[in-house]
């Protein structure tokens, strides 16, 4: 099993920033990517970033190219997601997850709201 603990959420104005940070613990040994999803009220859990744990390979959904960076510590089991540019749409909750051979593993989940 692993185990993620996300903190970093808030609420911000348009324009703002925030840095999410995700810390896996537990049977990390074999994790192949690391990533954030997002889920608005009413709509489906979407992909917003996922970063590859070998090679850093990065990939990144359209709406927040550009103003969104995913990033990883290997030797903290720690992923972080620098949000920059926070616009009204971005309102959502954030959820880290963990890819580990065939299984996957979601954090609780943190609050990210942005006022206009």
């Amino acid at each position: 099993q692993v185990q993620l603990v996300e903190s970093g959420g808030g609420l911000v104005q348009a324009g703002g920033s925030l840095r999410l940070t995700c810390v896996a613990s537990g049977s990390i040994f074999g994790i192949n990517a690391m990533g954030w999803y997002r889920q608005a009220p009413g709509r489906q859990r979407d992909m917003v970033a996922r970063i590859m744990s070998v090679g850093g390979g990065t990939t990144y959904a359209d709406s927040v190219k550009g103003r969104f960076t995913i990033s990883r510590d290997n030797a903290k089991n720690t992923v972080y997601l620098q949000m920059n540019s926070l616009q009204p749409e971005d309102t959502a909750v954030y959820y880290c997850k963990v890819s580990r051979g065939v299984s996957d593993y979601w954090g609780q989940g943190t609050q990210v709201t942005v006022s206009s």
